[in-house]
């Protein structure tokens, strides 16, 4: 049985977050729940950020410009064809998935920080196309943009993109555990014994990629018709990076310990501003020293902490089991041809 629960993990963090988190806003300020709401927004981000970096090994620093340019076409839509938000919201998922697949057609056939750097450089491009494009996008005036709920309360957009987020999770992590899953793992292990295995890197690498870019088109989407005003700074790469740092505490190919970073780390810096006005920028301070002491010393993250707990739990007499995140030494085979299959 306790086996059974610890390969269903997936399923059990998300239920345990369904189960909890809803029942934390109501017993605080309204500040705490705006709070939320960013926390769990980036969560989703990082979601959809670490399905990418974490399984095919590439960093999307253009993650930013791609849920900002789903913002701006749900913003569009519903502005200039009335059309209800929560359809609206599917234009964002649309256009970010077709800028993330031709991005991915252009860049992923590079390699290592090439990629990374090519997506980045696209990024920029979309952000000078938004802030230059005025009679569309008011360029840096930015959009005044129609809100979900005719209310001041934080409460329902935190249920809202609570919902999301655990959407979010729950898909890309049935995607992980499919065969597409299997070939994301080998391509990022080992890009050329995927390929002499008869994996094709590059088609899954842009699966992956167009996945993770429509998820963050869809939060994007939420970003913009939650705060009601959308500028071309919602795809600087200072956004990127805050999403990046949330994946990379969390422990990369996790899914799950990006988002659980994301909460403790919004919370942190907000904190930090809230009552260290005087120090601008002191919150990105902290992030540059979190994301350099976790590497420094704790390369896996949040997410290896918790499965080194879980290994020493495990190996106690009559609970002794084989954990499951890579392949062990001789199964590598075994992946790739079921893969193939």
């Amino acid at each position: 049985m306790t086996a059974f629960l610890w390969r269903r993990r997936g399923l059990g963090v998300a239920l345990l977050a369904l189960a909890v988190l809803p029942l934390v806003p109501p017993f605080d300020a309204e500040n705490f729940r705006r709070w939320l709401v960013i926390s769990a927004l980036l969560a989703g981000w990082a979601i959809a950020f670490d399905f990418t970096a974490g399984y095919i090994n590439v960093v999307n620093f253009g993650f930013a410009a791609f849920a900002g340019a789903g913002g701006y076409a749900s913003a569009l839509v519903t502005i200039h064809y009335g059309l209800p938000i929560w359809v609206s919201m599917f234009a964002g998922v649309i256009l970010a998935g077709i800028l993330g697949f031709l991005t991915g057609v252009l860049t992923l056939r590079f390699r290592g920080i090439y990629a990374a750097v090519a997506a980045w450089f696209l990024g920029l491009a979309l952000l000078g196309i938004t802030r230059n494009v005025s009679p569309i996008t008011r360029g840096p005036l930015g959009l005044i943009v129609p809100t979900f709920f005719s209310t001041d309360s934080n409460l329902p957009y935190y249920y809202v993109v609570l919902a999301m987020m655990l959407v979010t999770y729950l898909v890309l992590k049935a995607v992980t555990e499919s065969r597409a899953g299997l070939a994301f793992r080998a391509i990022g292990q080992n890009m050329e014994a995927a390929r002499a295995s008869g994996v094709n890197p590059t088609r899954y690498r842009i699966l992956n990629f167009t996945l993770s870019c429509m998820f963050a088109g869809w939060l994007g989407a939420f970003y913009a018709h939650y705060y009601a005003i959308l500028t071309p700074d919602v795809m600087a790469t200072s956004q990127t990076v805050q999403v990046l740092v949330a994946a990379y505490l969390g422990g990369r190919g996790s899914l799950w310990g990006p988002a659980a970073a994301a909460f403790p780390l919004v919370f942190s810096t907000e904190w930090l501003r809230s009552n260290l006005d005087r120090f601008p920028g002191l919150d990105l301070v902290v992030y540059g020293l979190a994301l350099i002491l976790v590497m420094v010393y704790y390369p896996g993250g949040f997410a290896e902490l918790v499965h080194a707990i879980r290994d020493r739990r495990l190996r106690l007499p009559g609970l002794r089991m084989r954990t499951a995140a890579a392949p062990q030494p001789g199964e590598a085979g075994a992946v790739l041809s079921d893969v193939r299959e």
